[in-house]
């Protein structure tokens, strides 16, 4: 039978890693740059990461990050300032950031078990109250979550979409592919 702890990790681990094969190969403007009106970014993506990570799964469990996070000590976070990167924030130390505090995350589901108790000081008073298990599916969602985006950002950038991307069709048949999706979608479109 599949250990369920081991089985969320290695969910964790696939999308941390997804993650950041979405940056490789781009320069530091392009990790940057805002590519939706909200300003959504790679680089930003895995600056906010960096944080739950630490979070989620470090102080919520009497385990502080070993580094200050300086939109956390600010209190510029809650004006989205772990949604991008500063411009004295290089690439490499945002990476290298998110790897050191999924470090630190894995150590701590390592070390504890999934019913262990947490508490997660930013929610409301009722939901604060937490374990170690609803907080690791919450990572598995929320990295999950902004690994998807990151695939569709990748793609708004350089046309790279997922790692599979050309096991499904070169450049003409995605452009083939991509005209049949419109052609369908023309079908209903309202015309004034």
């Amino acid at each position: 039978m599949t250990d369920l702890k081991a089985e969320l990790h290695r969910k964790l681990l696939a999308g941390r890693a997804g993650l950041i094969s979405r940056l490789e190969g781009l320069t530091e403007y392009d990790m940057r740059r805002p590519m939706t009106p909200t300003g959504a970014n790679l680089l930003g993506l895995v600056k906010h990461l960096a944080g739950l990570e630490y979070g989620y799964l470090g102080e919520s469990f009497g385990r502080p990050a070993p580094e200050a996070l300086a939109w956390v000590e600010d209190g510029s976070i809650w004006e989205g300032a772990d949604m991008w990167a500063r411009p004295e924030e290089s690439s490499e130390y945002i990476i290298g950031l998110y790897q050191r505090a999924c470090a630190h995350a894995d150590r701590t589901l390592t070390d504890l078990a999934l019913d262990t108790p947490g508490r997660v000081a930013h929610w409301p008073e009722d939901r604060r109250a937490t374990t170690l298990g609803v907080l690791l599916v919450r990572m598995v969602s929320e990295t999950a979550q902004h690994a998807g985006h990151a695939d569709v950002l990748r793609e708004l950038i350089d046309g790279k979409a997922g790692p599979d991307h050309d096991d499904f069709g070169d450049d003409a048949q995605w452009r083939q592919y991509h005209a049949r999706i419109q052609a369908a979608a023309d079908t209903h479109r309202v015309l004034s």
